[in-house]
C-alpha cells in the first residue's frame, strides 16, 4: 500500500461533492475502494512514524479512520456522504494526554492537535492552573516555531466568565476556553507531494511541549 496520498484519491472526493447521492456512490464504490485504501496506507506509514517519536494508541490506519458515511439524523443538510477523509490518532497510556487529528479534503486540508472536548474535571483543572501561573502556557504558545506552525487556541470559549473565577484576572484570554485545539493548513500540492507524511509528523513534533505541559497537568491525581 503507498504511503503517499495520490490524485485519483483527490478526484474521487471531487466528484463526489459533486454527487453526494446513493445512487452514484454505489456506482463508483470501487474507487471509493481504491481512494479508502490509499488513505488507510497513507495513515498506517503516519502511525510507524509518529510511534518513533511518540505513543500511538491505534493499531492500524484503517481503525484511525473516521466513517464516510454521515449521520444526518438530527442535521438539515441530509447529504449521505461526508467528501472528505478524516483519521484521528491518540496518545497511547493515562500518561500521555492529548491527540493528532489530519483531515483529507481537496482546498481544504489540515491537521489539528490537542483538547477537543476535554471533560468537566480535565477541564477545571486547567483553568484552575492557567488562573494559578499562566506564564508556561503563554511561553509554548509564544514560541516562535509553534506560532509558525499552529497559530493560537481555535477551540471554542465562553463569552462571559467561567463560574468561580476573577472577571478581572488578566489571564481570563485564555480562562474561557472550553476547547484548547490548533490546526495547521496544507495547499493540495503540499499533500500530493512525496515525504508529506514527514511533514506532518514534524508539525507534529511542535505541539509535543503543548502536550508534555498538559499531560503533566492533567495527570497530577494520578501521581499521588
Amino acid at each position: 500500500m503507498s504511503s503517499s496520498l495520490q490524485k485519483s484519491t483527490f478526484d474521487f472526493l471531487t466528484n463526489l461533492k459533486s454527487n453526494n447521492n446513493r445512487e452514484w456512490f454505489e456506482a463508483n464504490k470501487t474507487d471509493y475502494r481504491l481512494a479508502h485504501e490509499n488513505v488507510i496506507g497513507f495513515m498506517d506509514s503516519l502511525i510507524a512514524e509518529m510511534n518513533k517519536v511518540d505513543n500511538i494508541e491505534n493499531e492500524s490506519g484503517k481503525k484511525s479512520l473516521f466513517r464516510i458515511y454521515r449521520d444526518v439524523r438530527f442535521s438539515k443538510d441530509k447529504s449521505p456522504y461526508k467528501t472528505h477523509f478524516g483519521g484521528y490518532m491518540r496518545r497511547a497510556t493515562q500518561w500521555l494526554r492529548g491527540g493528532y487529528y489530519i483531515h483529507i479534503e481537496p482546498k481544504n486540508c489540515f491537521i489539528a492537535g490537542g483538547f477537543f472536548n476535554p471533560n468537566s474535571a480535565d477541564l477545571k483543572l486547567i483553568r484552575e492552573d492557567i488562573a494559578h501561573d499562566a506564564k508556561p502556557l503563554r511561553a509554548i504558545l509564544a514560541d516562535a516555531d509553534f506560532k509558525k506552525v499552529w497559530g493560537e487556541f481555535e477551540g471554542e470559549a465562553v463569552k462571559t466568565t467561567p463560574r468561580g473565577f476573577d472577571k478581572e484576572h488578566p489571564d481570563l484570554d485564555l480562562i474561557r476556553f472550553k476547547q484548547f485545539h490548533v490546526s495547521h493548513k496544507f495547499s493540495d500540492k503540499e499533500v500530493l507531494a512525496d515525504g508529506f507524511v514527514f511533514e506532518v509528523v514534524q508539525s507534529f513534533l511542535v505541539i509535543r511541549p503543548y502536550f508534555d505541559y498538559m499531560s503533566e497537568l492533567l495527570t497530577q491525581n494520578l501521581q499521588k
